[in-house]
């Protein structure tokens, strides 16, 4: 088997409705693209990590803190937009790794894992992660739910609770983690598509996938993550460093 060359993205876009800025977001003293980006250089699967910004000042961030960075427009419509040109700056990159720029927490392992889905199927065009949802986030429409099949694809993304409990079988509900991996070529397919009506319905990108026949390969993980959306999410965040910080464990 020829060897897969597999690369992790970051994007990170200036503007946000609900934090703007964020990415230049202060987490225990580092801007927060920054300790993304530490994070996800922990994983050992990618050769390459690199910050896809539309801004001057995250990229100094990045690139000062002695990451790599690249600039992409800043009129991109989605996240998928701004990969897809990130991605066309690395011909030889065989898999692209995307992992949101707001997630400070994210588990290497969980990159390591999807890295390992393409390398041992080259079929595979897209993959994402599941964990067990807690009570309190199912009636909340920003925790996507997401159900598979028997051998793990995605069957349906939702905001809404699913499957709804109209029979009490037990049934696990999942909440689907924004982290995703692209056989590269499918990415910059994807990235073309139009956008669908399930799509725009729900405001969730990867349905485009599974509206034009494409199978998401969903794996499972019990950890748990805080993503930064909100003013109370990066406080939230915060507390956390510090503590890790404080106690002096840099795992």
């Amino acid at each position: 088997m020829d060897i897969v060359k597999i690369i992790c993205i970051i994007p990170a876009r200036f503007s946000s409705t609900r934090l703007p800025g964020k990415p230049l977001a202060d987490v225990a003293g580092k801007p927060l693209i920054v300790r993304v980006y530490e994070q996800a250089v922990k994983a050992n699967v990618p050769v390459d990590f690199i910050a896809a910004v539309d801004d001057e000042r995250i990229f100094r961030a990045v690139v000062e803190a002695g990451g790599k960075a690249v600039m992409t427009r800043s009129d991109h419509p989605t996240g998928t937009d701004r990969l897809a040109e990130a991605a066309g700056h690395y011909p030889d990159a065989d898999v692209v790794i995307n992992i949101q720029g707001d997630e400070p927490l994210i588990d290497p392992e969980i990159i390591d894992r999807l890295g390992r889905l393409f390398i041992d199927n080259e079929d595979l065009n897209m993959a994402t992660v599941k964990t067990p949802m807690l009570e309190e986030e199912k009636s909340e429409p920003g925790n996507v739910k997401v159900i598979t099949d028997k051998d793990d694809y995605a069957i349906y993304f939702s905001r809404s609770l699913i499957p709804y409990p109209r029979n009490n079988t037990s049934v696990a509900v999942y909440k689907h983690i924004g982290i995703y991996a692209y056989k590269k070529d499918f990415l910059l397919r994807y990235a073309q598509m139009k956008p669908t009506p399930l799509e725009q319905t729900e405001s969730l990108e990867q349905l485009r996938a599974i509206e034009n026949g494409y199978k998401i390969k969903v794996i499972t993980s019990n950890k748990r993550f805080i993503g930064v959306d909100t003013p109370e999410d990066l406080v939230r965040v915060n507390e956390y460093y510090r503590k890790r910080e404080g106690a002096h464990n840099y795992e």
